[in-house]
């Protein structure tokens, strides 16, 4: 096992002796140039949060999709827990019935991928 620690340690070393300078400096300029560009534009901020909040409400417009629209409906029903808890169910209800939706239209949508394969 020594032996065979030692033979390792000693291919390391020559394969590092073999490796100049130049080719370590090379490596490390590509690596931070790749670092430190930015490859994707920089997007309109405003405009994105714009667009999310648009494509989260085409599926309904009745849940809340926002945490200031979620703090405005608890605002609402603050001091009345019955109809707090009344809107947490039905919201539940809906989010696990889109979800369930969601569901079923990807399983659906992978058994044909997978089928035409």
């Amino acid at each position: 096992m020594k032996s065979l620690i030692s033979r390792a340690a000693a291919r390391i070393g020559a394969w590092l002796s073999g490796v100049q300078m130049k080719q370590v400096l090379s490596i490390v300029m590509v690596g931070f140039m790749l670092l430190a560009t930015d490859a994707v534009p920089r997007v309109n901020q405003k405009a994105a949060i714009e667009r999310a909040e648009a494509d989260a409400h085409q599926i309904d417009n009745e849940r809340p999709k926002t945490t200031g629209e979620w703090f405005k409906e608890a605002d609402q029903v603050e001091g009345k827990p019955d109809a707090r808890l009344e809107n947490i169910v039905d919201e539940s209800k809906e989010a696990i019935k889109e979800f369930g939706n969601m569901y079923k239209d990807t399983a659906e949508r992978s058994l044909r991928e997978l089928n035409q394969d």
